[in-house]
This record gives structure tokens, C-alpha cells and sequence, in this order.
């Protein structure tokens, strides 16, 4: 894992970005508008690591391919969180997003009280599928500290142990040119 200062300029752009476009164009469990600047602000740090521009919603849906790396379509996924992660953290994944024709999945959190993103690590679709937990909608989920929430929505959890882990996004670069 390593972690990321997200600069203030990248906040304010997704800020924007959030006001001017709907980024949840799914049938259902589109996300806040919170969950939404944090899932923005994961793929634009992620993007920026990789050389690329900040995320732009006037380009429309991506069908859930944020970067195309060493022609692997990669979706970054973000979680939002107040603490530091932990290598127990486990992430979701709604199951609906399930469909699109990805290839790897990039796991970050997003300390909101620090501003920083955390790339949790990495992992294909098809690794994915093997690891990952099905939890059905109206499934009670129990979090390492004890609080629980009931799922809205059919979803996938992995946790960050079972990533293929990173110590900076050159070693992620080179892991991933190794597909």
C-alpha cells in the first residue's frame, strides 16, 4: 500500500466535476453525491499517477474502464473512510457493476478528515471473481471495528490482504506491465 496528499486543486476540480455532471449512471445505487466526489477523487488521483488528465464528466459514461494501461482496462475503485487504512480493511464492490468489460481493479480508500488516497492494491477481474464474497441486499455486514450496516445492494467485498500489493506506483506500473 502507499498513500497519496491529494492536492487541493484535484479537490476542487471533482468538486466541480460533481456539480456539473451525475457520475452514477447505473440503474440503481448510483451513489451520492459524496460517494461520488469520492470515487472521482480516487480515479483522478490514480490518473494522475499514470500520467493522465483529471477526470471529465463532459466525455459521458466510461463503462466502468477509468485507464487503459499496457492494454488492460482498468477500473480504480475508491472507498471513503475517516481512519487509516488497514491491511483487514475490506472493500465492496456492487455486484451490478459486474458486467463491464474490465480487466484489473485498482482499490483505493480516500481519507476524507486527511484528504490523502491510499492505493490498497490491485487485483484482475479474473483473480477477482475467484477471492471475492457475495453478500445479498438486506445482508447484515459487520466492519472490523464492530459497527454494522445492512447492504443496499447485491455486492462483492475483498479484503486488502488478498491485493496484490504495492509499495509506489512505479512497482505498481511494473506489476502491472507483467500482465
Amino acid at each position: 500500500m502507499f498513500t497519496i496528499k491529494v492536492k487541493e486543486e484535484l479537490i476542487v476540480h471533482c468538486k466541480d466535476q460533481i456539480k456539473r455532471y451525475n457520475f452514477g449512471k447505473r440503474t440503481i445505487a448510483n451513489g451520492t453525491p459524496e460517494q461520488q466526489l469520492t470515487g472521482i477523487i480516487g480515479q483522478s488521483v490514480v490518473m494522475e499517477l499514470f500520467g493522465l488528465d483529471k477526470v471529465d464528466g463532459s466525455l459521458g459514461f466510461d463503462h466502468g474502464v477509468d485507464i487503459v494501461f499496457n492494454n488492460k482496462k482498468i477500473d480504480v475503485k475508491t472507498m471513503g473512510r475517516t481512519t487509516d487504512v488497514k491491511s483487514g480493511y475490506t472493500n465492496n464492490f456492487l455486484k451490478l457493476q459486474d458486467h463491464f468489460d474490465t480487466d484489473v481493479y485498482i482499490f483505493c480508500s480516500y481519507h476524507k478528515t486527511k484528504e490523502e488516497v491510499t492505493v490498497c492494491g490491485w487485483i484482475t477481474k479474473d483473480d477477482f471473481i475467484k477471492k471475492r464474497r457475495f453478500y445479498k441486499k438486506g445482508s447484515t455486514r459487520t466492519r472490523l471495528d464492530g459497527t454494522s450496516f445492512k447492504t443496499f445492494s447485491d455486492l462483492y467485498e475483498i479484503d486488502n490482504k488478498e491485493l496484490n500489493q504495492a509499495d509506489n506506483v512505479d512497482h505498481l506500473k511494473n506489476q502491472l506491465m507483467q500482465l
